[in-house]
Order: structure tokens, then C-alpha cells, then sequence
């Protein structure tokens, strides 16, 4: 093979790579705007319920009805859920794709574990008659934490689809560049969570 051919293979190949860089910075960045897009909704839902919070109409408020214990570890099963998704992405880095599937399967069964407590809240509130017709209280509340919920659940969705595309494509760069969008979600989820945490049990419980 001539120089020329050889230079000339050298670089499409780089020209590929670089096309491929650019491709997933895009992606990523695009992410990023999808990310604070769902700022403004939480802080929207946030300011609702800081709005709302003390209009409980003849209702309970929220030291009567949380239980903070239960909440505890709820919380503790989304932030190690995070940790565990962190140690997906070492391996990730490593090429090691079994230990990859390996940690979101931890994952998933962590962040399951969450939404299952949080349909059981639900549940035990509107069995009492808690629920978010009751009061403005409880409509801000529902609508805030039901819809971290769903965005933990569709997280979840997100989750399984990528140990599929783990297992049968490998660690290509599409596959890392999906995983990196999912790992900025589901910290972002998290971030979102110690707020619910401190806004809406934390300080409901001691007021």
C-alpha cells in the first residue's frame, strides 16, 4: 500500500473519530438544555407548593401525615441508587460492559424499591382520605412528588433499555453517550429529591 493511500486511510479515520466526538458532545449538550427545561417545571412546582403549603382547608398538615422514618429511607434508596449508577460509569470508562449491566441492575432494583414506597404513600394517604382533593396542601404536594415519581419511572424505562443495548451491542459510542445522558438524569433526579426532601418533609414535619 503507497504512502498516499496509507495517509489518506490515517485521515478518514480521524475525520470519522472527530465526526463521532462531535456527534456525542452534541448530544450531551442537548441533554443539558432538556435538563434545565425540567428546572423550570421543578422550580414552578416548587414555588406552587410554597404557595399552598399552609392552605390546608380543615385538612391535616404535613407533621400529621409524614412519616419520616418511612421518608429516610426512601431517600436512601434513591441516593445509593446514585452511587451505584456512579460505579456503573467507572466501568463504563473501564470497557468492562458485564460489570456495567452488573450496576444498573443494582440500580434499577434500588430506584424500583423507591417508587414502590412512594405508590405505597400514596396509597396509605388517599385510604385515609388524604388525598389531593382534600386541601390546596395536599393537590401541591401530590403534584410535585408524583411528578419527580414519574420522572424516576420513565428513568427506570430508560434504565432497562440500556442493559438491553449493553447486552447486545456493547459499549459502542452511541451506547456510552446514552449512558452519560441517562447518568446526568438520574443525578438530576436526585439533586430534585433532597430538595422534596428538606422542602416539602423535612420542614412540613417541624412546622
Amino acid at each position: 500500500m503507497s504512502s498516499v493511500a496509507v495517509d489518506t486511510q490515517q485521515h478518514q479515520s480521524d475525520h470519522d473519530h472527530d465526526h463521532e466526538h462531535d456527534e456525542s458532545s452534541s448530544t450531551v449538550f442537548g441533554f443539558w438544555i432538556y435538563i434545565m427545561s425540567d428546572c423550570i417545571l421543578f422550580a414552578t412546582l416548587f414555588a406552587t407548593y410554597a404557595v399552598l403549603s399552609s392552605n390546608t382547608f380543615g385538612g391535616p398538615a404535613g407533621h400529621e401525615i409524614f412519616s419520616m422514618p418511612f421518608v429516610l429511607v426512601e431517600t436512601f434508596l434513591l441516593l445509593t441508587s446514585s452511587f451505584t449508577y456512579g460505579l456503573a460509569m467507572l466501568a463504563m470508562h473501564k470497557d468492562k460492559s458485564k460489570q456495567v449491566v452488573s450496576w444498573l441492575v443494582v440500580t434499577f432494583i434500588l430506584g424500583f424499591g423507591f417508587i414502590g414506597m412512594e405508590l405505597y404513600e400514596f396509597h396509605e394517604l388517599i385510604t385515609e382520605g388524604h388525598s389531593w382533593q382534600t386541601s390546596g396542601f395536599l393537590s401541591a404536594f401530590f403534584g410535585l412528588v408524583a411528578t419527580h415519581g414519574l420522572h424516576v419511572s420513565l428513568g427506570l424505562i430508560w434504565m432497562v433499555v440500556m442493559m438491553y443495548s449493553v447486552l447486545r451491542y456493547g459499549l459502542t459510542k452511541q451506547v456510552k453517550t446514552r449512558l452519560t445522558c441517562l447518568s446526568l438524569f438520574w443525578h438530576f433526579l436526585d439533586i430534585v429529591w433532597i430538595c422534596v426532601f428538606t422542602v416539602v418533609y423535612l420542614m412540613g414535619a417541624i412546622t
